[in-house]
């Protein structure tokens, strides 16, 4: 592809769809706050959207441990904290995989979604379905 006498690889946006993509990103990023504020009472201060390939979704989200997580955390019950924040994540499943389906008009076909309770570190992972799978769909 040629474009004003230079060239362009295919697989590379152009601005608009760049500025387009970062900006769907950034919704899921405010998106996955709100569910957070919703599910446990406070939103991390830190949220992070990126494609970590053409059918990979990473979320990263900081600081979002409650009080009450911070004190298990501090008495050392990383293990019983890790097993309730998931066990409330998963929950929430539904939700967490509706942002992403609605914001990039495809299916999610996998979610994890993982925790370091020392760092206050979340993780929410989605796996998508192919595009071409997506368009037949």
């Amino acid at each position: 592809m040629r474009e004003a006498g230079h060239e362009r690889l295919e697989t590379e946006p152009d601005s608009a769809e760049a500025e387009r993509r970062l900006s769907t990103l950034a919704e899921i990023s405010r998106e996955m706050v709100r569910i957070y504020k919703v599910q446990f009472g406070r939103g991390p201060t830190k949220a992070r959207t990126a494609f970590a390939g053409p059918d990979l979704i990473v979320c990263t989200l900081e600081d979002t441990l409650t009080p009450v997580e911070r004190k298990m955390a501090a008495v050392g019950d990383h293990e019983r904290l890790r097993d309730l924040r998931l066990y409330f994540q998963y929950m929430a499943e539904g939700q967490f995989t509706e942002v992403i389906e609605r914001a990039l008009g495809r299916r999610v076909r996998a979610f994890i979604s993982g925790m370091d309770t020392r760092k206050d570190v979340a993780a929410e992972i989605f796996y998508l379905e192919s595009e071409e799978e997506s368009e037949e769909g």
